[in-house]
């Protein structure tokens, strides 16, 4: 018999995937014109994405953790808080919480006290820090990266699964059953794992069983299918059933009238927003290829976008896609836009070809 991870909440599709919007909570200038937005305008404009997102009929609302210049989502649980307070139904997801640098206790904490603020809305995601800036400033070695998030992320799915912990570690003082609380609405969490270029991220998720988040840049979709198919093979051979646990997939996403619209408006603010993040330019080639039907990227007229989104669930039968649209300061009136034509053309369709196939 499979072993049965019964704190992995099963994501119902009997009327399509969850379609949902998410933000790494950047704050740049829009490349078009340079205009800007302070802080506090930033912040309130993920209050209003996310209101916006709900009202057109979207599942999820996702907004990560930065810790450097051009990011303005440092306090990410504090933004959430905000946010629980303004919505009332659409779920809510850290994209990804930075276990690496944060004390796992910490974390269960403030996403438990979430969790009960929004009658059990929110999830968490697991992931490292992909710019080792946070290290220094949170004073974690670097030399350790891969064994810290490793004993850290291990740490968080302990305390979803039990309430008095005993714990010992190597990188953060032991526990000797000491009750953690809060608990969330229904006792845990969904807690999923980020992952992004190794595939040995992806294999480590598939053999603790636990659901991961796939975000992608750029490709064919038969590169991130093999991903997928190593996270399932290493949960089967671990003992789980690999159906029982659900996947999310996640990336560039635009939409505008016409394919070539959407390819010229959206472009500038990748290439600008890995310039300030990355220091280095996001490959126009690479970009183009968003009219290849089986190009991860989702940029294009509404059409394209649902082919390719029906394609990618054919390929990965995920059970959710979360789509950035609002990275590089792309302006809030290009992103209320978009939010009406996911809700008014693309989600509808979506749903009821991902219905059938579910």
């Amino acid at each position: 018999m499979p072993i049965q991870n019964n704190f992995v909440k099963k994501i119902d599709t009997k009327k399509g995937i969850e379609f949902g919007i998410y933000s790494l909570g950047d704050l740049m200038a829009n490349p078009h014109n340079n205009d800007s937005l302070s802080e506090k305008q930033r912040l309130n404009e993920f209050i209003e994405i996310a209101k916006m997102a709900e009202q057109a009929g979207i599942d999820v609302f996702d907004l990560g953790e930065s810790h450097q210049e051009y990011f303005v989502s440092q306090a990410q649980s504090v933004i959430l808080a905000s946010i629980v307070q303004a919505t009332k139904k659409i779920k809510l997801v850290s994209a990804a919480s930075l276990i690496s640098i944060h004390d796992p206790v910490r974390i269960w904490e403030d996403f438990a006290t979430l969790d009960l603020l929004s009658d059990g809305r929110v999830e968490l995601v697991g992931g490292r820090a992909s710019r080792v800036g946070a290290f220094d400033l949170f004073g974690i070695d670097l030399q350790n990266y891969e064994d810290i998030f490793n004993e850290k992320f291990e740490l968080l799915q302990l305390l979803n699964r039990e309430e008095y912990v005993t714990w010992n570690g190597k990188y953060r003082s032991p526990l000797n059953n000491v009750r953690v609380l809060p608990r969330p609405e229904s006792d845990h969490l969904q807690i999923w794992r980020a992952v992004g270029g190794p595939a040995s991220s992806a294999i480590a998720a598939g053999s603790t069983g636990t659901p991961m988040v796939l975000a992608h840049l750029s490709g064919p979709t038969s590169y991130y299918k093999r991903t997928i198919d190593l996270y399932r093979n290493a949960a089967q051979q671990n003992g789980y059933d690999p159906k029982t646990l659900p996947i999310t997939t996640a990336g560039f996403f635009y939409t505008a009238q016409t394919t070539q619209q959407a390819l010229q408006e959206y472009y500038p603010h990748i290439s600008s927003g890995f310039k300030l993040s990355n220091g280095q330019d996001f490959p126009k080639q690479n970009f183009a290829q968003a009219t290849d039907p089986d190009s991860i990227i989702n940029v294009g007229d509404p059409e394209l976008i649902i082919e390719k989104l029906v394609h990618q669930h054919e390929q990965f039968g995920m059970q959710r896609y979360m789509a950035q649209i609002d990275f590089g300061g792309v302006p809030i009136d290009n992103i209320k836009r978009n939010i009406d034509i996911i809700g008014t053309k693309i989600l509808p369709e979506v749903k009821r070809r991902t219905s059938l196939k579910s």
